[in-house]
């Protein structure tokens, strides 16, 4: 499982020019799935995020996580995370799961985040041709792979 974790002042996703899912300040978290994802990297990713400090104390200092900030998370399913460039100009998706695969780790991923949080979880809608919208706070942008925790 790859993420791409975004703290944001706003974030919103649209498909066809409807609002689906937003939030104020908080995470913005673009999840891809391989095949081989299971819960063991659910619920890591899910902890992870929910855990990391990205928010500032009263200090100033990046020491609180999202849930001690009292933040929101917007989680949006992006296979592309999982693009291999290595021949040529078309990125392959081959290492990204399928749909009837990665929707379910992502439905499972949300539930997670979820329970986590204590309150719902904003999201796209999973398969269709999405707007994000940002306002990057920071910026502060992390990447985090399951397979190669750094």
């Amino acid at each position: 499982m790859r993420v791409v974790i975004q703290r944001v002042r706003t974030a919103s996703v649209a498909v066809e020019g409807a609002v689906c899912g937003q939030i104020g300040a908080g995470l913005l978290v673009l999840a891809g799935f391989q095949a081989d994802d299971g819960n063991a990297d659910l619920d890591w990713m899910a902890g992870k995020i929910v855990r990391l400090r990205l928010f500032a104390d009263d200090s100033g200092v990046m020491n609180r996580s999202v849930l001690e900030a009292g933040g929101a998370i917007l989680a949006v399913s992006q296979f592309t995370l999982y693009a291999s460039v290595k021949k040529g100009n078309r990125p392959s998706w081959s290492r990204a799961a399928r749909g009837d695969v990665s929707q379910p780790l992502f439905d499972q991923f949300v539930a997670r985040l979820t329970a986590l949080m204590g309150k719902p979880v904003a999201t796209g809608i999973f398969g269709a041709d999405m707007a994000v919208s940002l306002v990057n706070d920071g910026p502060v942008t992390l990447t985090i792979d399951s397979k190669n925790p750094e």
